[in-house]
């Protein structure tokens, strides 16, 4: 008999297993039942592109039925409209071909002269000279024996092909032909007609069936998927037609045959993401290069479509909607590959919407998280994850490019707030948890060192200087940050003669993560230009076993008792503001309280009425002192 723990891989490999055989027949009757479900989706995403003019119809009187139908007979007059226009263009262009075969054959015939027939005359001066080399000249070639010709030629012998004569038989084909198409349009048209009928019905069904009972999530997730999917059609629908419109008045003004062929083209294949309209790109240069003896047609394309294609992705697209679809971009071009596969063009063209559904249903639902994690454009980490991860690897230069980027927003105490202490906490629960070797503690602290002193303010001092191996290598990242800072200022990191009032002390209660704390908010203090020094707790019998006559009286006016984890701290925390106040009675206390790790909210620690203010972040601390200081910096002591 197995015991319990024995049948927890062998769950877990049949729920791999129930996984694995359901995406397989999920994706089995998808390509199974394309003929089906393309036109049924088809007719949902056209749905949606309908129902903003159901519901103006409605506003403006009309009843709801009689809303649908005129909204879909529009859909159908522009449409047939268009296809009849781009039809009669092809007409046209397949009957003017014969009268560019002339000038295709020029061209061909000259890039041939360019590329393979500079290439043949190099052959030939190469294999003279390996023949002159080898003392052998190249045998003259015999006549070749030609066969007689039959004189009844194989075409002859074969019959000649049926083609249809009658109107009937021209008829038949063209039905046969067209049959197909003909029957997915009127399946889109009915499902559409129907869709749209029953919307409100099918919207209730659906919450009925993915979550009746929890009402709330349900009608978020559909509000979600309507509305990314509403903007997404709307705002591109409306720029590829404005596209399209370009283009085609474009063309026609440089003299592009059948410009509003090309037009609908770019407007429609616009729809497939990155690729599309430089397909119809390639195909309007290549037609262009057709129509005159010339290159300047072509040249004069390519750049319409390059002015056309910067201006529309670089300001019309950001400022209509902000490119804000919700997918990566490799999710995008995936997604492209995939269902294009699947079902074809259709697919392609359908792709980034049914993509943006999938991700819907993952940001909705929790089993299908995964979904969302690998297609959605949200970063994949947070940003103290991120930094943390890449400390970790002692990857300090990506975390540099990612803090000079947040720094053009906001402050060094926002970040430290946000993203670096936030990461240090990360570290010290795995620390607590033994599940970080000493190895990697050395490669984070080195990274968050170098992190720390290229965007501190006082960086310029040290920053060439090398780092030795010290005593302190083993110290942690505040003391070894705080070093740097002795090594050039002194022990007490600057002068002890100062005017009254100008220093700010920043005390730390000992933890890797205080003593980082406490030399951050050190540093946002000296980047204000108020003159703040980093102390540790021994550092107060340090300085008294020292005599300091220069030492000016009363220079202290603010100190700041930093802790990381004020529950565990508290008897320490009371224990250094005694100590302070029986140290230096006119100064002000504050205690600076960071979040601590896995606590989602501020925990209220009653702290003793040597407290005078009590700041949860950097950024407040850093008010605190402001607010102390006069504006004029009158009694502030430079760097």
């Amino acid at each position: 008999m197995s015991s319990p723990a024995s049948d927890v891989p062998a769950t877990s490999a049949g729920q791999r297993a129930v996984v694995i055989v359901a995406a397989g027949t999920v994706l089995a009757l998808l390509y199974v039942g394309r003929e089906v479900l393309v036109p049924v989706v088809l007719a949902f995403f056209l749905s949606l592109l309908l129902a903003p003019w159901v519901r103006l119809y409605r506003r403006l009187g009309l009843g709801h039925g009689l809303s649908v139908l005129v909204a879909v007979i529009a859909f159908v007059v522009i449409g047939t409209g268009l296809a009849s226009m781009m039809g009669s263009q092809v007409v046209h262009m397949a009957r003017g071909l014969p009268q560019y075969e002339a000038t295709i054959r020029g061209k061909v015939t000259t890039l041939r002269e360019m590329t393979l027939g500079r290439f043949e005359i190099m052959q030939g001066e190469v294999g003279k000279v390996i023949n002159q080399a080898e003392g052998t000249l190249p045998a003259a070639p015999s006549a070749p024996e030609h066969p007689s010709a039959s004189p009844e030629s194989p075409a002859s012998e074969a019959g000649s092909v049926h083609r249809p004569t009658t109107p009937m038989e021209v008829m038949t084909r063209v039905l046969s032909t067209a049959w197909i198409p003909l029957q997915t349009a009127g399946i889109v048209l009915v499902v559409l007609v129907f869709v749209l009928l029953e919307q409100e019905s099918l919207r209730d069904r659906f919450i009925r069936l993915a979550g009746g009972s929890d009402l709330r999530a349900t009608t978020a997730a559909i509000n979600d998927a309507g509305a990314r999917l509403s903007r997404f059609f709307l705002s591109t629908f409306s720029v590829n037609f404005g596209v399209g419109v370009a283009i085609w008045l474009g063309l026609t003004v440089i003299g592009v045959p059948n410009a509003p062929l090309w037009g609908c083209l770019t407007a429609v294949l616009r729809f497939v993401p990155y690729v599309g309209v430089w397909m119809v790109a390639a195909l309007v240069a290549l037609f262009a290069a057709a129509v005159t003896p010339g290159w300047s047609l072509l040249v004069m394309t390519l750049v319409l479509y390059f002015v056309v294609e910067l201006v529309v992705s670089q300001l019309v697209e950001p400022f209509l909607y902000g490119h804000t679809t919700g997918l990566s971009p490799l999710a995008v071009v995936v997604s492209a590959i995939f269902w294009s596969w699947l079902w074809g063009p259709v697919g392609l063209v359908m792709s980034t919407p049914l993509t943006l559904c999938l991700v819907v249903a993952g940001r909705h639902v929790e089993g299908l998280n995964l979904l969302n994690v690998l297609l959605g454009d949200a970063p994949a980490l947070t940003m103290p994850q991120r930094f943390y991860q890449r400390a970790l690897s002692g990857d300090a230069h990506e975390i540099l490019a990612e803090a000079r980027s947040f720094l053009k927003r906001k402050t060094f105490a926002a970040y430290g707030d946000s993203v670096l202490l936030p990461a240090m906490q990360l570290g010290r629960i795995d620390l607590m948890r033994g599940a970080i070797s000493r190895e990697q503690q050395n490669v984070l602290r080195d990274a968050v060192v170098k992190v720390v002193e290229t965007l501190g303010h006082d960086r310029s001092r040290w920053s060439l200087r090398r780092m030795r191996p010290t005593v302190l290598d083993d110290a942690s990242i505040g003391r070894r940050l705080r070093q740097m800072r002795v090594d050039v200022a002194g022990r007490w990191q600057g002068s002890l003669a100062v005017a009254p009032g100008t220093l700010v002390l920043c005390v730390g209660l000992g933890s890797v993560v205080d003593d980082l704390a406490t030399e951050m908010l050190t540093r946002v203090l000296r980047d204000l230009h108020i003159d703040a020094r980093h102390l540790a707790p021994d550092d107060f019998a340090a300085f008294d076993a020292e005599p300091h006559p220069e030492a000016t009286p009363d220079a202290v006016s603010l100190a700041y008792v930093v802790s990381a984890d004020a529950t565990a701290e508290r008897a320490d925390c009371e224990a250094m503001s005694a100590t302070l106040r029986q140290r230096m009675p006119g100064v002000r206390i504050v205690a600076l309280l960071l979040p601590e790790p896995l606590v989602t909210t501020d925990a209220v620690v009653p702290l003793g009425a040597d407290f005078d203010a009590v700041t949860r972040s950097l950024e407040e601390a850093a008010q605190q002192a402001i607010a102390l200081f006069p504006a004029d910096g009158a009694g502030l002591t430079p760097h």
